[in-house]
């Protein structure tokens, strides 16, 4: 039956190729024809329009003609009778184009008088109506050739159709009969197997015979048997794994419940971690670690110290439960944590030494922070930490040493990136920063904004007399003397060489001069030395500038303003302040 069928799906398949192979030489000629005609027009075209893009085309459709002719030739090698004819339609089209190239050969020259004639002698209508009767008969047998071939197929078609149906039918029985004597075959051996197990079920000792008729019933009675034997034997033990199972199911809730716990810790420490990492500010610290401790261990009041390098104290970050505490802070040597580099807890009064910033009778923990040997801080807190609060403290105080590093030298780096290393001025980069979000607070609250622009007069001297050491002492000194003079809310900057600016919020320029005069005056009092010998006289020039709605905002115009008043006192001689030009004439009007 398979072999019938893909016979019949083999000769059906033949039978349609040689459809589509009838079907492609009929549209392969109809297009050779066209294209011979479209030649012809192209032709003519060019001999009436004198076009070239006539002429181009002629050679296309020429071409193409030639191609498709050629290629039903070789199409038809399979049938005789049609290559013959094929053949001699190609030589027609041949003769054809020589013809159709005669005109189109005198057009080129110029001579389109010439191809006109040729064209209406009519030489070629003879031809091309031969060519045309030639096709129409080609094409006339291979139509019919193709309609044979399509009820060849069809009738291959209907006859695979018939050999299914009789396949599935035949299949269909077999099949039928197949399961008839398969369903015989295990009902018997099924229904002892059933009995058994109801009895089994029932609680009664029940046995399958082996002699089932089949060696796979046969195994598989066997297998129950041994079965039941070792669910006889778990039964006699049933009680004693049931009291185990309930020992070992207690332990794992248990250790469940530790576990979910420990995991919603670690869940809510990770929170905490990402926060502190990400916080930008002291506050910002602070305020997570009062959000967070207490959630992480409850019911503990606390606070969270943060060691000063520059005063060697460890100071109150954060505290949280109520406790109050003074600003001041205690040094590390009054901590018992930081001198055993460990936890230091008074768990009953008296039973331990209490640490010189704690009462006597307060119960509590001291967990010290260090990372790398060096004390980052102390977290102390107010009663007993439970046990199973250990792994809790254990973490939180790694988080949270590692947020202090962290700040710290997130703090650190912020000043190198803002302060000039030589003067501790915040730099030129800073400054423009600090300049383009001033002038945009003063443009929104209306408050006015002023700009100093100030230099050391004859600094090149120093550097020429004394060396450049000298030059940076006379840097170092007036910038200490501008960092006390002027106000804590005024940015001292410095500009770049010896060249300084102030950015004064909330002061207009006028204002500002006193000021600027009273700094002045204090830096020609300086008395610097260096190297073991006194510098000499120091004075600065200052110019003054404040912004209006008119300049640029990002304080482009209002340092230019400030640089021009600062160029005009020095050509005033030098060791004064000037305001500019344009501040001046507005105070005027």
């Amino acid at each position: 039956m398979a072999w019938l069928l893909a016979d019949a799906a083999h000769q059906t398949g033949r039978s349609f190729r040689w459809v589509i192979h009838s079907a492609m030489i009929i549209e392969t000629t109809d297009e050779a024809l066209g294209d011979l005609r479209e030649a012809e027009s192209g032709q003519r075209g060019f001999v009436l329009t004198h076009d070239l893009s006539y002429a181009r085309t002629f050679d296309e459709r020429i071409n193409s003609a030639a191609a498709n002719m050629a290629r039903v030739v070789a199409l038809t090698t399979d049938n005789p009778v049609q290559h013959a004819r094929a053949r001699a339609i190609a030589r027609l089209m041949a003769e054809r184009t020589i013809a159709l190239g005669r005109p189109l050969k005198l057009g080129r020259a110029g001579d389109f008088a010439g191809a006109r004639a040729f064209i209406a002698s009519g030489r070629g209508r003879e031809l091309m109506d031969a060519i045309t009767v030639r096709t129409q008969s080609f094409l006339d047998e291979e139509r019919a050739l193709q309609t044979v071939r399509v009820e060849a197929a069809e009738r291959r078609l209907a006859r695979s159709q018939r050999l299914s149906l009789a396949g599935a039918s035949t299949l269909a029985i077999l099949l039928l009969l197949a399961c008839a004597l398969l369903i015989r075959g295990i009902r018997r051996p099924l229904a002892a197997m059933m009995q058994a197990m109801t009895e089994l079920g029932r609680g009664q000792k029940a046995r399958i015979a082996e002699g089932m008729g089949s060696r796979e019933f046969t195994l598989l009675a066997r297998g129950y048997n041994a079965m039941a034997d070792r669910l006889e034997l778990a039964v006699a033990k049933q009680a004693t794994s049931e009291q185990r199972l309930q020992v070992a199911n207690i332990d794992l809730q248990n250790q469940g419940e530790a576990l979910r716990e420990r995991n919603d810790v670690i869940e809510l420490l990770g929170g905490m971690a990402h926060r502190m990492q990400a916080a930008r500010t002291d506050e910002e610290l602070a305020q997570i670690i009062r959000v967070f401790v207490p959630r992480v261990l409850p019911d503990l009041a606390g606070a969270l110290y943060a060691h000063n390098n520059s005063r060697n104290l460890l100071v109150p970050v954060a505290y949280w439960g109520g406790l109050t505490l003074s600003p001041d802070g205690f040094p590390p040597d009054a901590c018992w944590a930081l001198r055993r580099g460990r936890s230091h807890c008074v768990l009953e009064p008296g039973a331990d030494i209490v640490c010189g910033h704690a009462s006597g009778e307060e119960l509590y923990h001291c967990e010290p922070l260090l990372a790398g040997g060096e004390v980052i801080g102390v977290l102390h807190l107010r009663g007993r930490v439970p046990r199973e609060s250990r792994f809790r403290l254990t973490v939180l105080t790694e988080n949270i040493a590692s947020a202090l590093v962290n700040h710290r030298l997130q703090r650190s780096l912020r000043e190198q990136t803002i302060r000039d290393p030589l003067t501790g001025l915040f730099n030129r980069r800073y400054m423009e920063e600090a300049l383009a979000l001033e002038i945009a607070r003063a443009s929104r609250s209306g408050q006015p904004l002023s700009l100093v622009m100030c230099d050391v007069d004859h600094f090149k001297r120093f550097n020429d007399e004394f060396g450049h050491d000298a030059g940076d002492a006379v840097l170092q000194a007036v910038s200490a003397e501008m960092r006390n003079r002027f106000r804590d809310g005024d940015v001292v900057c410095r500009y770049g060489g010896e060249e300084f600016t102030i950015i004064a919020p909330g002061t207009d320029a006028t204002a500002l001069l006193n000021r600027v005069e009273q700094v002045r005056l204090a830096i020609a009092e300086l008395n610097i030395r260096a190297g073991g010998q006194r510098l000499g006289a120091t004075s600065m020039s200052f110019g003054i500038a404040t912004w209006t709605d008119a300049m640029d905002r990002d304080g482009t115009t209002l340092i230019k303003a400030a640089d021009a008043a600062l160029y005009d006192a020095k050509r005033a001689g030098r060791n004064r302040a000037k305001v500019s030009l344009v501040e001046a004439q507005r105070v005027a009007a």
